[in-house]
Formats: structure tokens, C-alpha cells, sequence
């Protein structure tokens, strides 16, 4: 896991370092996600989390001053991480589109990873809109920056150009963001959405490659 120091440049949710969380709000924020994994964030009490993380109600009460606070952490937690997790797909090698993809199933697998298999999974990721959702759209627009600035160092380098498309690197974002989260809801076949998604990937590629230059008279001869 990489260091998740500086996630985000401007003050807000996201700007506690959880790469230095002590070891026992860890353990209580992992505590906390298998409680409200097993019975939804309505029904989750903090003896719920208390008896989870082998402790006394009160004791939690030391660490966070309510259930939401404690949910607020763990959204924190979650998406600071998601973002290092992107951070660390676009340092790779491999054109940008490539990498791109690979930082938003990143970012989305890390933050559904444990939920996703929960019953109470939607009611969590409904929480997270309705209790946490500063934080939520903060991390949102920190992932469509990071994406944005691999298509300018891209564009820098020549590998695109967004004058062929007539779009901004933060249209290509959002519309690839856009057709991620619709592809989910269009079919329950990962492989078929897989094929879906290569398809609408190589049509942007398409898109915004940089236009050749035609041969000059001298070259064609």
C-alpha cells in the first residue's frame, strides 16, 4: 500500500493521514465496516462495534464520539486509500487510456471490496451518500483530477490530442466514469461488460488520437 500523505492539496474530509492511524483505531475502524457490514447501518449500535472490536462500549466512546463519526472515519479511511490505490495504477507503464481503466477499477474495487458481498451493502453505500457524503464527493473529484492530469501529461507527450474530439481531458473523465457505472447496470455478465467496455475504449482511443500529418511531396517520393 502506498503512502497516502497529500492525497488531497486543499484542506477538507479527506485530509487526515490514515497511513499513520494508530493501530488500535485501525482495528476499530475494521471493526466498525464488519458491523455495519452484518446488520446495516441503521441497526449497527456502538455495542455492536464495541463487542466487535473487543472492547467496552466506553472505551470506544475514547476514540469516537457517535456512530457517525465513526462511519465518517471509515468513508475517510476508505477513500483515502482508494485514491493511493489510483495513484499507484497510473504510475505504471502502458498507455493512458489502459492505466486510466485500470485506476477506476481500482478505486471502485477497493471501495466495494467488503460491502459488495453484504447483504446490507446498498444500505452501507446509501450511508455513505447520506452521512458521509462531503467525503464521498470530495474523493469523487480528487479520482476525475488525478484521471484529468494523466490525459494532460498524456496530451504533453503527444500519445492524444483533444482537439480531434473536440473535448476537454475532464469530459473524457466524467463520460468514461459515466459509461463505467452505466455498464454495471446493463448487464449482469462481467465478461460480456468487459467486452462492452474494451469496445467503448478503443472508440475514445480512436477518438482522441493525434491526427497524422499527410506526406509531404518530398517524403513521397
Amino acid at each position: 500500500m502506498t503512502s497516502q500523505v497529500g492525497l488531497i492539496d486543499a484542506e477538507g474530509p479527506l485530509r487526515q493521514d490514515y497511513s499513520m492511524a494508530d493501530d488500535r483505531t485501525e482495528h476499530i475502524l475494521d471493526a466498525a465496516l464488519t458491523a455495519f457490514c452484518q446488520y446495516g447501518y441503521g441497526k449497527t449500535t456502538m455495542q455492536d462495534v464495541a463487542r466487535a472490536a473487543g472492547m467496552s462500549r466506553a472505551a470506544l466512546y475514547l476514540h469516537f464520539a457517535s456512530k457517525e463519526d465513526l462511519f465518517r472515519a471509515g468513508s475517510r479511511r476508505a477513500h483515502s486509500r482508494a485514491l493511493g490505490e489510483v495513484d499507484t495504477a497510473l504510475a505504471q507503464q502502458g498507455d493512458v487510456l489502459s492505466r486510466i481503466d485500470a485506476a477506476v477499477t481500482a478505486y471502485f474495487g477497493g471501495l466495494l471490496a467488503q460491502i459488495s458481498s453484504s447483504v446490507h451493502g446498498g444500505e452501507v453505500l446509501d450511508a455513505s451518500l447520506d452521512v458521509a457524503g462531503d467525503i464521498v464527493s470530495e474523493a469523487h473529484a480528487a479520482l476525475v483530477a488525478r484521471l484529468a492530469s494523466a490525459l494532460h501529461t498524456a496530451a504533453a507527450a503527444g500519445e492524444v490530442q483533444f482537439s480531434t474530439s473536440d473535448a476537454t481531458a475532464e469530459d473524457i473523465v466524467l463520460l468514461l466514469l459515466a459509461v463505467a457505472d452505466g455498464l454495471k447496470k446493463t448487464s449482469a455478465d462481467p465478461q460480456l461488460r468487459e467486452q462492452r467496455k474494451a469496445l467503448f475504449l478503443r472508440l475514445v482511443t480512436a477518438g482522441i488520437a493525434p491526427m497524422r500529418q499527410p506526406p509531404t511531396e518530398s517524403s513521397a517520393t
